[in-house]
């Protein structure tokens, strides 16, 4: 009897020690100084922004959002939840009167798709091409836990996460677009951040495989079967025009295209003179018209009906329409779309199986979740969507 007393009491003190060392336990998995639940230094890692400055964020754990600086609320729509923005940029809001709206017939597929949750948040700042620096007293009012940034500015970004108190994590576009690594890198960083990492490898998984059939598709090619091709509208969209072209567009470059400029010097877009479009008219088979450009080379079609006279392309009637490359920094579901296109347009039997809706619809639902090919094609600025220009009515 006395040794069932003894073996009780063991029983007893081995529950109590056991419950002692699960209760240290747990203190050691909270902050103290923080609610109970909230993560600590084990779950705390260290991420690199895109403009090298390192930074200890928790994944995964941020439920008040702004993204700040062109192109940023667009790569964060990629990624992660759009329910998290708790501040937005004027220029993403259309229900405001006072903004800027200098894109507002131009297709923004982040915009299409979520633009009537962007119009509930509170500004975080006035946004658009003009804004050279974020301001912090909008930002620090909606009381955001991080911000997603596309100021790439060191010094600026460092005050500016001093200022606010929260995290700042700074993307990067690059001159190869969708197809450029800092578009991976900024795809992988935000998953980081967000806890979604299984998603940003799917995205950058899409375009890889992407782009690797439209090369496979067009890599037998002989040199001498190629047309030569001038892009042309791509840039600013306020000052764009058919001088504006790229040496070395990427979308050549994946789907084996050749330039009529290749051999001009200089990298990302650049304007020639009129006397050089004048020159090489008589060799460019084809023209790609970016949409961005229209607005501006009707008025000048307009004063001088004779100005795409010695284009071989305009001529012919082979000039084609993509979708706007640029609209508040880069539209990289249109920048891979385009792709597509240009593949399409220069080798039209190669790729006679793909249909530009499909495609568009396909591309969208893989970046937004949405098929979007019909409201992009409706916008004003696109002109009814990607096309083959009836050069003889289009300006009219």
């Amino acid at each position: 009897m006395k040794s069932k007393k003894i073996l009780a009491l063991l029983l007893a003190l081995a529950m109590i020690f056991a419950a002692a060392a699960c209760t240290q336990q747990e203190a050691q998995t909270e902050d103290p100084g923080e609610d109970p639940g909230v993560p600590v230094t084990e779950d705390v890692v260290t991420v690199t922004d895109l403009i090298g400055r390192d930074m200890e964020i928790v994944p995964g754990s941020y439920s008040r959002v702004v993204c700040i600086g062109a192109g940023a609320l667009r790569m964060y729509s990629y990624i992660a939840d759009t329910a998290l923005l708790c501040g937005v940029e004027d220029i993403d809001n259309l229900s405001l009167e006072e903004r800027p709206k200098m894109f507002d017939g131009v297709a923004r597929p982040y915009v299409l798709a979520y633009g009537e949750a962007f119009k509930a948040l509170p500004s975080c700042g006035v946004g658009g091409p003009n804004a050279q620096a974020a301001e912090a007293e909008k930002i620090l009012a909606c009381e955001p836990d991080i911000v997603i940034s596309e100021y790439e500015d060191v010094e600026k970004e460092d005050a500016l996460a001093e200022q606010l108190g929260v995290p700042v994590v700074t993307l990067k576009a690059g001159p190869g677009a969708v197809f450029d690594e800092s578009f991976a890198a900024s795809m992988r960083l935000l998953g980081t951040v967000f806890g979604e990492e299984e998603r940003a490898e799917e995205l950058v998984s899409f375009v890889e495989a992407q782009k690797a059939e439209i090369a496979e598709r067009t890599a037998a090619i002989a040199d001498a079967d190629k047309p030569s091709v001038y892009v042309c509208g791509l840039g600013n969209w306020g000052t764009t025009n058919h001088l504006m072209t790229a040496p070395k567009y990427i979308s050549f470059n994946v789907a084996n295209v050749k330039n009529v400029l290749a051999d001009l010097e200089g990298q990302g877009v650049l304007p020639i003179e009129e006397e050089k479009f004048v020159a090489i008219g008589p060799d460019v088979d084809i023209m790609i018209m970016d949409a961005a450009a229209v607005k501006n080379i009707k008025p000048l079609y307009e004063e001088d009906p004779t100005m795409f006279d010695e284009c071989k392309a305009w001529q012919d009637g082979e000039v084609y329409l993509e979708m706007a490359y640029n609209a508040y920094y880069t539209n990289y579901e249109i920048s891979l779309i385009n792709t597509w296109f240009i593949a399409k347009s220069v080798y039209p039997d190669l790729f006679a199986d793909v249909d530009m809706t499909e495609k568009t619809n396909e591309v969208t639902e893989a970046f937004l979740g949405l098929p979007l090919a019909d409201a992009i094609a409706a916008m004003p600025a696109s002109f009814g969507g990607y096309q083959k220009i009836d050069t003889q009515t289009f300006f009219e």
